[in-house]
């Protein structure tokens, strides 16, 4: 899948916009530019939850089921149509799918709309997503598909759109009272503040992420499976995988030259064996020195995290928004980063959101798109 066009009329500060991303560039990477307050998180976000959520996916995760249709009315809770408009569009947004391209058209309407779809037969083309206020609902309606391709489009869809962010950027689809929660203080050794609202809701979308803090949890799953995958090979064929040493060898690359990540074996018994857990992850020197958490640079456990996280989901083919992907890093690395993430996963197409101009000139001006008020200068 690959978003090649983006129209938004108005929402929030977003103004008239639309963006192409064209489909036959290369690299797929575009960055997304525009001085602060410009709407560059709001379309990333707006984007990623209109295609994530919007065939009201039901996610199951410790024994509780997730409804995420309520993430779109979490994002529409402030937007309203103009007076005496009973239909008025959100956003088009154009897919290829690999073969043509898609168009989808997200729309608001009121009760009276709704009708006069339902009077005239009209409403076989058209999804109702959710209602986000008592008069007003969100439809969908994809070019030349009836409604039951649509839902079998759209969930397609929703396994190859992935969104990563600042944990201090906003985040417009949770609650308002959650959102609230970032102004205010809280007591640490109590639950309920904005931390733990933010948690909740990566573990209801697990494909938005957020990059602040070394993902130690995905990363001991990441091993852990693989060994799983390794040690399920030799029970099929009598022979052990390989994946368990391809990872702990592709991240060691992703370090510091000098450093390496060993997988903690939590083990009974004086000698690890298969069936043992791993409870976590230590880095060493070649020299097998032990480094401790305050060894390693902010940039360095970000940039393993985004390799991990990429490399983690099996990302192919995916649309994936990243939101101020340059943040932490020195500005040598935030050049790099376009190369890394051609290496992590080049089928991927990226767009990043960013007021990094060492990023920006990583690709031809062609790749960067921007939104007013422009990062670049026209001069």
């Amino acid at each position: 899948m690959h978003l090649t066009r983006v129209q938004i009329p108005e929402f929030r500060a977003l103004k008239n916009v639309d963006i192409t991303f064209e489909k036959d560039f290369t690299p797929k990477i575009f960055p997304l530019g525009s001085e602060n307050g410009g709407g560059k998180s709001t379309l990333l976000q707006l984007i990623f939850v209109l295609l994530y959520c919007a065939t009201n996916r039901h996610h199951q995760q410790h024994n509780t089921i997730t409804i995420t249709t309520h993430f779109i009315k979490n994002m529409l809770a402030r937007y309203r149509m103009p007076e005496g408009v009973n239909r008025q569009t959100l956003a088009k947004i154009d897919i290829w799918d690999g073969k043509k391209t898609v168009q989808i058209e997200f729309f608001c309407c009121n009760d009276d709309f709704l009708k006069s779809i339902v009077s005239n037969g009209s409403e076989k083309y058209i999804l109702r997503i959710t209602a986000y206020s008592e008069t007003e609902s969100l439809l969908c309606q994809v070019s030349n598909f009836p409604l039951d391709k649509i839902k079998s489009f759209l969930n397609e869809l929703s396994e190859k759109v992935f969104l990563v962010a600042p944990s201090t950027q906003v985040c417009l689809f949770m609650p308002e009272k959650e959102k609230n929660l970032i102004l205010k203080s809280s007591n640490k050794q109590e639950r309920g503040g904005y931390e733990d609202a933010l948690q909740r809701t990566k573990i209801d979308l697990p494909h938005f992420f957020t990059y602040d803090f070394f993902s130690a949890e995905i990363l001991v799953k990441y091993f852990q499976d693989a060994r799983n995958l390794d040690f399920e090979q030799v029970v099929n064929t009598g022979e052990y995988g390989h994946r368990y040493q391809q990872i702990l060898n592709g991240i060691n690359q992703i370090l510091v030259p000098g450093k390496k990540i060993m997988p903690q074996i939590q083990s009974s018994q004086a000698k690890a064996s298969e069936d043992d857990p791993i409870k976590g992850i230590i880095f060493k020197t070649d020299n097998d020195e032990i480094l401790y958490s305050e060894d390693l640079s902010h940039g360095e456990l970000k940039r393993l995290s985004l390799y991990v996280w990429i490399q983690y989901h099996r990302m192919k083919d995916a649309i994936v928004l990243m939101d101020e992907v340059e943040n932490g890093f020195h500005p040598d690395w935030q050049y790099r980063i376009i190369s890394d993430l051609i290496e992590w996963g080049a089928n991927n197409q990226y767009i990043l959101a960013t007021h990094s101009y060492e990023l920006c000139q990583a690709v031809t001006p062609a790749h960067v798109k921007e939104l007013e008020p422009k990062l670049l200068s026209s001069e």
